[in-house]
């Protein structure tokens, strides 16, 4: 899979934060803040102009400080995130959410009630949420990239990991084209599959990103690049590639058992450069 230059074109001169996407984020919970934290940085390292990320009202500071570049709204409820959902260009819902699930399930449904058309990032507890709910998720009326590793698809289907494993490219295909969404199976050679059912296989990455919060960081990636404007195909397999690449880079720098999530993190921007440059 090979990612065109032009989906990463130099910026003008003139221009403001405004226009380069605001992405909303819905992740993190007690003793899993961080994966707010990761997604959102990702998202910002992927170019967004704006990152706003809703996590509980009562770690609304702390997380602030830890990441003062993102704009923090803190709440306990699906209606207590409506506005910026809604105001959003693209996204990200369930990184680290665990037992907040169910706002990420309730919020989904109310943005469906609203004709909501933007991309939005299905990710971990975002999709856990829908487990036993296959239907459910799929009635919504919504623009979904999936984002699960093979534990989480096999939840959602029904089916047992090694299933998945055996059968990565027909269930990726034939849950996406069921679904009607853009589904990214991640792992070894992480597959993304179109709402037709058609496969890309990513070719970047190495086992030193099998590592908790990589998974996070990808999910802020590729809402970052659907808010700037890539359609979500296009944000699912530039997101993939640039996370993979990122994730060599780190790997050449810190070696692959060394590295660790906000490694990958600090390598986005070489990752997109070289993309730029090699095209």
């Amino acid at each position: 899979m090979k990612i065109n230059e032009n989906l990463f074109p130099k910026r003008k001169r003139i221009s403001h934060k405004g226009d380069y996407g605001k992405v909303f984020i819905l992740a993190g919970s007690e003793g899993m803040l961080g994966a707010s934290i990761l997604s959102s940085r990702g998202a910002l390292r992927a170019g967004a102009g704006l990152v706003y990320l809703g996590i509980p009202k009562a770690s609304r500071d702390i997380v602030n400080i830890a990441t003062p570049e993102v704009i923090v709204v803190g709440g306990d409820e699906a209606a207590d995130f409506k506005e910026a959902a809604i105001c959003a260009d693209s996204l990200a819902l369930g990184p680290g959410l665990g037992s907040r699930r169910k706002t990420a399930y309730d919020l989904l449904f109310g943005l469906s009630k609203e004709g909501f058309e933007k991309p939005i990032v299905l990710d971990a507890d975002g999709l856990i949420a829908f487990v036993g709910e296959l239907n459910s998720l799929k009635n919504l009326k919504l623009n979904l990239i999936l984002t699960p590793h093979p534990g989480e698809l096999g939840k959602l289907l029904s089916k047992s990991t090694g299933e998945i494993l055996k059968n990565r490219e027909k269930i990726a295909s034939e849950t996406a084209k069921s679904l009607g969404c853009i589904l990214v199976l991640k792992g070894h050679q992480t597959i993304i599959a179109d709402k037709t059912g058609k496969i890309n296989i990513n070719k970047t990455g190495n086992p030193g990103m099998a590592s908790a919060g990589a998974g996070d960081v990808l999910t802020g990636i590729i809402a970052g690049l659907a808010a700037q404007g890539l359609n979500p195909l296009q944000a699912a397999c530039a997101g993939v590639y640039i996370h993979g690449l990122a994730g060599d880079m780190a790997a050449g720098d810190r070696g692959e058992y060394g590295m660790i999530a906000s490694d990958i993190i600090d390598c986005i921007p070489k990752a997109i450069r070289k993309v730029q440059k090699n095209g």
